[in-house]
């Protein structure tokens, strides 16, 4: 082997080492910048977690699924290894500034600035009738303002590849669902008694409609017309939301006098 093919193969391996620490150099950069920023915002709703007290029975739940999103952020925080995990823990605490909006609204307060939409919520919609259905023994009901009965606050979004309209709910019966990531027996029973027919929700057109429409669009017929709605709350809306809403959009809440 000549001595100019011998600088030639140096010249690439040093290249080579040269891109490879400089890519990591750039990806450690990322998750530095995504940790940073979720927990900036981490650190405002544990503001409004310690700060707040409800005064009645809707703002108190509220408070208890916001604390529970807070919990969840910071443990989420300490095992982040990746900018998308990191975007994730973002997503969490934007969760948890929806039920800390919610409180406030059910104690008569300024719910305080607009918060950036979660994955799947526009599609899920809202409650924006009375409702109260029977189904296989059970009695729930939904409205779209919080009360003594209707006490549990959803934000609206995918739940196992449902959605789920926002809005104030007699028993946080989509819990199951987001701990196992399936539905159980009856649920298609439940979703078409309490949603077919809602104007503003994704079943406006009839339960077995939306089903429909969603497996035209490509879906399962589960509801989630963009197939796996879930892997964009790690990724490309993590992303967003993590970027420019991290810094307009917290500027907002960083100041006034909500001190989101």
């Amino acid at each position: 082997m000549d001595l100019v093919t011998i600088v030639l193969l140096l010249a690439v391996v040093a290249g080579v080492v040269w891109l490879v620490r400089n890519r990591n150099a750039g990806q450690a950069r990322e998750l530095e910048d995504a940790k940073a920023d979720a927990r900036r915002w981490v650190e405002r709703l544990g503001g409004q977690v310690l700060n707040l007290v409800g005064t009645n029975e809707a703002a108190k739940q509220a408070l208890a699924d916001a604390s529970e999103r807070y919990n969840a952020a910071g443990s989420q925080l300490d095992q982040a290894r990746t900018p998308a995990q990191a975007r994730g823990v973002t997503e969490t605490a934007y969760e948890g500034l929806y039920y800390v909006r919610a409180a406030r609204t059910a104690m008569d307060l300024d719910p305080g600035p607009e918060l950036p939409p979660l994955p799947g919520q526009a599609r899920a919609g809202a409650v924006t009738e009375e409702r109260e259905v029977d189904v296989e023994g059970q009695h729930y009901s939904a409205s779209p303002n919080p009360s003594e009965r209707n006490a549990h606050y959803y934000p609206g979004g995918n739940v196992a590849g449902r959605p789920v309209p926002a809005g104030w709910y007699s028993q946080p019966w989509w819990k199951p669902a987001l701990v196992a990531g399936a539905w159980g027996v009856g649920s298609a029973l439940l979703f078409s008694a309490m949603f077919s027919g809602m104007a503003g929700s994704a079943y406006a057109d009839g339960y077995s409609d939306a089903m429909a429409a969603d497996m035209a669009a490509g879906g399962d017929g589960s509801g989630d017309a963009g197939g796996d709605m879930g892997g964009d709350v790690g990724g490309d809306a993590g992303g967003d939301f993590g970027g420019d809403m991290g810094g307009d959009f917290g500027g907002d809440f960083g100041g006034g006098g909500f001190d989101f």
